[in-house]
C-alpha cells in the first residue's frame, strides 16, 4: 500500500532519513516540518496517510502535538518516532491517539512495520 506521510522532526538528518527510507518503500511525503507549528499550518492543507512524529520539538511537545494532529486531521495514522524509550512516555504516546512508536535508532525493516500497523 502506498501512503502519503507528513514527516514532523526537528533533526533535518533524520527527516531526510526517513524521506530516503519511505521513498523507497513506495510513499510519497507531501510535506516536512520541523517543529509543532509548522505541523499544525501544513495540515491545514495536507490529510496524510501519516504522520510520523518526533516527541521532542522545540516548540511544542510531540506528546501534546498527538491531539492536533487528530483535530486536523482525523483520518491520519500517528507513528511516533522518538529516541525516549520509556515505558510511560510510550504508554502515554499510545494513550493520547498514536497508533505506533518507533524508538530511534531504528532500522529501515522497523519503519515499514511501524507504519503498516
Amino acid at each position: 500500500m502506498t501512503a502519503t506521510v507528513l514527516i514532523v522532526d526537528d533533526s533535518l538528518f533524520m527527516r531526510t532519513l526517513l524521506r530516503r527510507i519511505l521513498l523507497k518503500n513506495g510513499h510519497q511525503i507531501v510535506g516536512e516540518a520541523a517543529s509543532g507549528s509548522e505541523t499544525i499550518d501544513l495540515l491545514k492543507n495536507l490529510s496524510p496517510d501519516i504522520v510520523m512524529l518526533d516527541i521532542i520539538l522545540p516548540d511544542i511537545n510531540g506528546l501534546d502535538l498527538i491531539a492536533s494532529i487528530q483535530s486536523q486531521s482525523p483520518t491520519s495514522k500517528i507513528v511516533v518516532c522518538s529516541a525516549i524509550g520509556q515505558e510511560p512516555v510510550i504508554r502515554q504516546a499510545m494513550e493520547n491517539g498514536a497508533q505506533a512508536y518507533l524508538q530511534k535508532p531504528f532500522t529501515p525493516e522497523q519503519v515499514v512495520e511501524a507504519i503498516n500497523i
